[in-house]
């Protein structure tokens, strides 16, 4: 009897349920009863009101997430019977799959994506959800809003990773931190963290690329191998975080506008309530400030959020990269001056309801924020200021100039259309940190006018201090590429009394 009547009252509380989590147990098939039981775990009794409110929003945000994982197979694309998590460290790992290697011929792996509401079971969100409250009831989360705790403590995901069911794990490893940070601050907690971490985390950025088609490592991964980028760093620091109570997310900056490559770090709040954002990567944990303009800050979160591009066109509209999510916050403006440009776009046929702007990264112009088109004219919002943007169009998969680059200074915009018609010779010397010439090497002076068309070639010699060339339009961006190029140049632009100043 008693059995009959909680089914009853499952039955109508499913037509009390939120539309956005009604809507995400509709796609998720088979797997639909998996996450029904955690609803009616926490819809029997009142006590766990605020528990219901934590598996509603872990579901209704749970369709836009998935796991990106890999299998090995042999040359015939039969799957061989050989798994990482296996094995209770990684070392034994790669004992065993060498030992499997001369088995198998043209062995290889093969990656494949797993969406979260076809796979996640009843057990797995119950531990992740009462794991989070055990710790958010601890002295250190007192002052936590429920809603920072959904946010920042209670996601049992970070990334892609692949799922694994951490948080007990991290718990326990990293429990001793916690007795022994009571009644200290977050910030002394980040510094016991980070130097613990250095005693047995090695970053890998710079010194080895992951072979396996592995974006992001799993939670259980990163302290078996020991070993991840940035990248990983930071999904480690915020699953330490979290299974010990502290607020955590990671952020990153897509592309740097002045310099090459990306980063990732973190943030979280102090005791007081700000922003606290850090990288245990560097030697100055706390980030006071960055050294250079970044393109964007992006925070990634669980939460679907309302005013991403990808809510408004298709995802195949949009650059690769992190706006074609539904997870991330711009918070550029809590680390770098910001501010917006406006410009008159070049008419093309069908012209997109969108136009993106770029910064110059890897010699390549990478698209890194977006604005709407209205009458010819497109608006991007809270840019940093002290770089080069490019606005451009996205059209059959590619990135193409829509306007002249905009030169964003901290005090002024300038639009840097070429003056085929008004040249002059440009002497370029070196200069510390930025140019050096190398005796006997080749130098190419290219400016940008929708491509980068080139200047001249000139050969540095002895006795020479500098390098002339001629017939240089004025008002143009220009890049100066050595024979020996690494990829690394900056663009500059020449001021009317010589002066080179670089982005």
């Amino acid at each position: 009897m008693m059995l009959l009547l909680l089914s009853s009252l499952y039955v109508r509380s499913q037509n009390n349920l939120p539309k956005n989590v009604t809507a995400v147990l509709e796609k998720a098939g088979k797997n639909r009863g998996e996450l029904e039981k955690v609803i009616q775990r926490y819809n029997q009794n009142k006590a766990d009101s605020l528990k219901l409110k934590a598996t509603y929003f872990l579901i209704s945000n749970m369709d836009i997430h998935s796991s990106v994982d890999y299998y090995w197979t042999d040359g015939k694309g039969k799957r061989i019977p050989y798994n990482e998590m296996d094995y209770p460290d990684f070392v034994s790992a790669v004992k065993a799959f060498e030992e499997i290697k001369p088995k198998y011929e043209n062995i290889k792996p093969v990656p494949y994506t797993y969406k979260d509401i076809d796979t996640i079971k009843t057990d797995f969100l119950i531990r992740n959800i009462e794991n989070a409250f055990a710790v958010w009831k601890q002295p250190q989360s007192k002052n936590i809003s429920f809603t920072d705790f959904c946010n920042y403590i209670l996601p049992y995901r970070v990334g892609s990773e692949p799922l694994q069911d951490w948080r007990s794990v991290y718990h326990e490893k990293f429990g001793w931190i916690r007795d022994s940070l009571k009644t200290q601050s977050t910030e002394d907690a980040l510094n016991y963290f980070a130097k613990d971490m250095r005693t047995w985390f090695v970053n890998t950025w710079d010194q080895e690329q992951r072979k396996e088609p592995l974006p992001h490592l799993g939670p259980i991964q990163l302290l078996n191998r020991k070993k991840g980028n940035c990248d990983d760093i930071g999904n480690l620091m915020t699953y330490t975080l979290r299974s010990q109570g502290y607020c955590a997310s990671l952020e990153s900056v897509p592309y740097w506008a002045t310099s090459t490559g990306t980063h990732f770090f973190n943030s979280t709040f102090s005791s007081e309530g700000e922003l606290v954002p850090f990288d245990v990567s560097t030697a100055n944990i706390k980030i006071d400030n960055f050294s250079r303009e970044p393109s964007k800050v992006i925070r990634i979160t669980y939460a679907k959020q309302p005013d991403v591009l990808a809510n408004i066109i298709d995802r195949e509209q949009i650059p690769p990269g992190f706006m074609r999510n539904k997870n991330y916050m711009d918070v550029t403006a809590n680390y770098w001056q910001t501010g917006s440009l406006e410009t008159s776009l070049f008419t093309i046929p069908s012209q997109p309801s969108i136009a993106y702007v770029c910064v110059f990264n890897g010699m390549k112009w990478k698209p890194t924020w977006w604005g709407k088109i209205n009458k010819g004219k497109a608006k991007f919002d809270n840019l940093c200021k002290g770089a080069v943007f490019l606005p451009a169009y996205f059209v059959n998969g590619k990135i193409q100039a829509a306007a002249y680059p905009i030169a964003s200074g901290y005090q002024h915009q300038l639009t840097l259309k070429p003056d085929l018609v008004n040249t002059r010779n440009v002497t370029i010397e070196e200069q510390d940190k930025y140019l050096k010439f190398r005796l006997d090497k080749k130098y190419t002076l290219y400016y940008w006018n929708n491509n980068w068309i080139a200047m001249g070639e000139k050969t540095f010699v002895e006795g020479n201090s500098s390098l002339v060339f001629e017939k240089v339009p004025k008002n143009a961006l220009l890049l100066l590429i050595p024979e020996y190029s690494q990829g690394k140049e900056r663009p500059f632009i020449i001021t009317d009394n010589q002066e080179r100043i670089w982005f």
